[in-house]
């Protein structure tokens, strides 16, 4: 049975380059591991308790944590915004800590990557995410951290899947997911 991977990317930019890490970790999938990268975090409404009751909950935010439900990890792909996380990733922690101590993410493996414009590859943002997961109930995998710098000017003219470099570092990252997936 495949270990599945579900990943959220943090910039809604078509072709962003952390949309194309995104791609890239699915492209570069080992062997028993299925990557999906989720399509829709732009329509899920900020988390309000008042919806979030039986009946109320809105449908592109059931439709995330049906997504999370059906995965063994976890995998945030996050630009740096103003030295954090984009509102979008943000929201869907919310929706995913949700009921507190029970939600979809609670226990799950998790690590949180990127690439960003600056000389630190978004590493402030990533560490936002991982502390907001932590906070949520997820399994972040600490030690396990790409952060790619200088984005614009990288991949200006090579996709992440064709960096070797890069392709060598996510084949890494999700190794270690599937092996805590596994172990889980």
């Amino acid at each position: 049975m495949a270990t599945k991977v579900l990943t959220l990317v943090g910039s809604l930019r078509n072709g962003s380059t952390n949309q194309q890490l995104a791609e890239a970790t699915s492209h570069n999938a080992p062997e028993g591991m299925e990557v999906s990268v989720f399509s829709g975090l732009e329509n899920i409404p900020f988390y309000n308790e008042d919806t979030d009751v039986e009946g109320g909950v809105p449908v592109a935010a059931q439709a995330l944590r049906d997504a999370a439900a059906e995965a063994d990890a976890l995998m945030l792909v996050t630009p740096e915004y103003n030295g954090t996380m984009p509102a979008v990733l943000k929201n869907a922690i919310d929706w995913l800590s949700r009921p507190f101590g029970a939600g979809a993410v609670s226990g799950m493996p998790t690590v949180v990557v990127g690439t960003a414009f600056g000389q630190y590859g978004g590493v402030w943002a990533q560490d936002e995410a991982r502390k907001a997961l932590n906070i949520a109930g997820a399994k972040v995998l600490e030690d396990v951290k790409l952060a790619i710098p200088n984005s614009v000017v990288r991949f200006a003219e090579l996709h992440p899947k064709d960096d070797a470099e890069v392709v060598e570092q996510v084949t890494t990252v999700l190794n270690s997911i599937k092996e805590i997936a596994e172990a889980n």
